[in-house]
């Protein structure tokens, strides 16, 4: 049985730095040797799409043949779920976490729940993509623009504005911020600047934007032509238009907002140098490499972006202190439900 945790869900960051300056969250250990030698089982969490994440896992263990994988995935808000569940059940299952957003781990960091491993493949990520504490470290770059049916629409748009317009009443989607971890962080960061704000979503509800699971089914939306307009992550957008759909990823000129998918290990983990070992994969040249044949943008310096998609000094970035959107995430779900009637 795995090492038991209990915590509350709803400590928040701030408190839990002020009570325990930060510095012992978890214990720092030696990485692994390359990945030599590790076996046994490991269970992975992950919000990342189906393939991609058994696309990380076999070629992970073509290096580690030893090493048994089981995936579980899931929107992020499940998979937090879960694990919080888990976790008041006293044996949480994960020993790897890869989800959306910096926010998600800030969490679980606050809650004593994640392993410190500074893995030496960190230091080719710039560092403010990766935790100082060591507790988790970004995996990609994925900006969150616009969507657009090019069979129905002639003049593709250039701002945020095209969902809220009257004309287009009715003709959009979204990915629901209570089940996508990419739209909870979008909607914390969205909502707090200027010319945006709560009544960007007060004009997508007045306006009947539809409101689905997750960025997969905003994508079969507008690729199929059900819907002419998407709130999308910009990966999803650019790999359809590259296998042929008649799409178009567009970054709004106000700027867009950044998740970095990290990962984690959980400070529960039964196998910790077979964490170790798969972190360090997916954060190597070879990891990151695989991140772009993909078709994500690799957080790794060296490593190129695939085409169609922005590097990260092209973007004009939206963004909100984390500790801020870690302390307000669950009120601002509550708001949009009430919005949308969720």
């Amino acid at each position: 049985m795995k090492k038991i945790f209990f915590g509350s869900a709803s400590l928040c960051l701030a408190a839990f730095l002020a009570a325990c300056g930060g510095d012992d969250i978890a214990t720092e250990t030696a990485p692994a040797e390359n990945g030599e030698g590790v076996s046994g089982t490991l269970d992975f969490y992950t919000s990342q799409p189906d393939a991609d994440a058994q696309a990380l896992v076999d070629a992970f263990k073509e290096q580690n043949p030893e090493v048994d994988v089981s995936i579980f995935r899931s929107g992020t808000e499940e998979v937090v779920s879960k694990i919080q569940a888990e976790n008041q059940g006293g044996n949480i299952q994960a020993d790897v976490l890869l989800v959306a957003d910096s926010v998600t781990f800030e969490n679980f960091k606050a809650e004593e729940l994640l392993l410190a491993y500074e893995s030496p493949e960190a230091e080719a990520i710039d560092e403010a993509f990766v935790d100082p504490d060591g507790t988790y470290a970004g995996t990609k770059i994925m900006a969150t623009g616009l969507i657009v049916n090019t069979n129905e629409v002639t003049d593709v748009p250039t701002s945020w504005s095209i969902l809220t317009d009257e004309a287009t009443s009715g003709q959009a989607v979204m990915p629901s911020p209570l089940y996508s971890g990419a739209a909870a962080y979008n909607l914390g960061v969205m909502t707090r600047q200027d010319g945006l704000g709560w009544e960007f979503y007060e004009s997508l509800r007045a306006n009947d934007i539809t409101i689905t699971q997750g960025n997969g089914a905003v994508l079969e939306s507008v690729a199929t032509g059900e819907k002419n307009y998407g709130m999308i992550v910009d990966y999803l957008a650019a790999r359809a238009k590259s296998d042929g759909s008649p799409v178009e990823l567009v970054y709004p000129e106000e700027g867009v907002p950044v998740i970095t998918e990290p990962v984690g290990i959980m400070a529960n983990t039964e196998n910790e140098e077979a964490a170790k070992a798969f972190v360090d994969f997916i954060l190597s040249e070879e990891g990151q490499q695989l991140a772009s044949e993909l078709g994500y943008t690799p957080i790794r310096e060296g490593v190129e972006a695939p085409e169609g998609l922005k590097t990260l000094d092209e973007m004009t970035i939206l963004d909100a202190e984390a500790v801020e959107l870690l302390e307000t995430r669950d009120e601002d779900k509550a708001q949009f439900g009430q919005i949308f009637g969720q």
